[in-house]
């Protein structure tokens, strides 16, 4: 018979990679992005066409790559990347979601959205130019948001004449500064998109590097799905209750499971109430299963009515998080209008939106020497630093190096519901005393 965690292995044994792109205006990543299309035979011919159409309007002998993800009309006519554009293509190897993130310091909100949910970033440098501040933020940006693997791309090898040199010098200085940000793992490819050079065919004008093409790394780089290592989390989006004659006390708890798996007859923890109940049924796809793990939707029924309502979480008894109306966390700020202590905020997390307040704003990042800027008193956009919030309601928050979906959280503005800053729990919840869930009453002002 096969075990539970044979199953599991099973399931976990996917082919699928999320990856991004991030690096400098000009740096040459849609370029990348289109090589690699181009050359893993993954462009649909009218496509094609399409971009060796709009090339020539432009006075290209050859199709511009990039034309294959810069979709929006200002993109084209700038010659730069604005918003995030996702391509879907495969080899006999592996699938890939891939997100083309722009460069421009404007745009670094952008990036934190298209490697949030990666498991690889690709950091492209321009050899002529090396390692710059925005080449940092990016490095800064996946270290945050605890992106496993980074491929520092040294592009544009063509212009510097294929020199060894030049290569090994920026990748010694872009790893030092990226071990330093605590990056698992790096691995650095000297790289010409433009010539195709060690994209998807090895360089012949390259022998002195021995290394994988960019393709083949991204084929073969271990991708980790554990799914039995995860902490279970289940997230409560829906309260299903018919009440019809045919289900007359049917009452089931509708969502998607964040982390983990749970099973029938599992004792769970319902947050941030603390009340605790047995799992009866699961039921998936119309069907009821004696197990279930992430990131499938499905439908827990408990063998007690509590109340549980949207924005609950249930967490296994044993292994629940704590909750706080303290939250302490790194954010990336991403919107047009500053962060300011005081600030009255709404905070999301998972299902969850409750009031908040931005109590302290403790630093600021300083890309150049990962220094902390004490008490800088607002964020302004691409800022990264640390607040401190209070938010009106228990929250049952995991530490992001834990958990990135349950650990992670937006600040939106509760006038108009702009995105503020996308948030990322650390471990300093505010001690065993906030840890406590304590009764909240309707407040009339957002004092809390």
């Amino acid at each position: 018979m096969t075990s539970t965690t044979e199953q599991f292995a099973d399931v976990a044994a996917t082919t699928l990679l999320r990856f991004a792109t991030a690096g400098s205006v000009d740096d040459g990543k849609s370029t990348l992005v289109g090589r690699l299309l181009h050359d893993s035979k993954s462009v649909l011919t009218d496509q094609l066409e399409a971009v060796e159409a709009a090339s020539l309007k432009r006075g290209q002998e050859a199709p511009d790559l990039a034309l294959l993800t810069d979709g929006l009309r200002a993109e084209r006519e700038q010659g730069i990347t604005i918003d995030v554009a996702y391509r879907y293509f495969a080899t006999p190897r592996r699938r890939f979601i891939l997100a083309d993130t722009p460069g421009h310091v404007q745009y670094t909100r952008n990036m934190v959205t298209g490697a949030s949910t990666a498991e690889l970033a690709v950091v492209l440098v321009d050899a002529r130019n090396g390692v710059v501040e925005q080449t940092r933020r990016h490095a800064a940006v996946a270290a945050l948001l605890r992106v496993p693997h980074v491929v520092l791309a040294v592009n544009k090898m063509d212009l510097v004449d294929y020199a060894e040199p030049v290569f090994a010098a920026i990748a010694e200085e872009f790893t030092r500064y990226a071990s330093e940000l605590g990056v698992p793992e790096i691995t650095a490819i000297p790289i010409s998109a433009l010539a195709g050079d060690n994209v998807v065919e090895p360089s012949a004008n390259m022998d002195w590097y021995g290394g994988p093409t960019v393709l083949e790394h991204l084929e073969t780089v271990p991708v980790s799905h554990d799914l039995t290592a995860c902490h279970a989390r289940f997230p409560v989006q829906y309260v299903i209750r018919p009440q019809t004659a045919e289900h007359p006390d049917y009452r089931g708890y509708a969502g998607q499971i964040a982390a983990g798996a749970f099973r029938v007859g599992e004792q769970i923890t319902v947050l941030p109430s603390g009340r605790t109940s047995t799992i009866t049924a699961i039921d998936a796809l119309g069907e009821s299963v004696d197990i279930a793990w992430a990131p499938q939707s499905v439908t827990i029924r408990l063998a007690d009515d509590i109340d549980i309502s949207r924005g609950d979480l249930l967490a296994p008894a044993g292994d629940a998080p704590a909750t706080s109306q303290d939250v302490e966390a790194t954010v990336c700020h991403v919107a047009d209008q500053p962060l300011t202590v005081g600030q009255r905020v709404l905070l999301k997390h998972t299902t969850r939106t409750v009031k908040a307040i931005v109590k302290e704003i403790p630093s600021r990042l300083t890309l150049d020497d990962l220094s902390q800027h004490p008490e800088p008193g607002q964020l302004v956009a691409n800022d990264i630093g640390r607040v401190k919030v209070r938010t009106a309601e228990p929250l049952a928050l995991d530490a992001y190096a834990d958990s990135r979906r349950t650990g992670s959280f937006l600040l939106i503005d509760p006038a108009d519901g702009t995105t503020l800053a996308a948030g990322m729990a650390g471990e300093a919840f505010a001690g065993a005393e906030a840890a406590a869930v304590t009764e909240t009453t309707e407040d009339e002002g957002w004092d809390f």
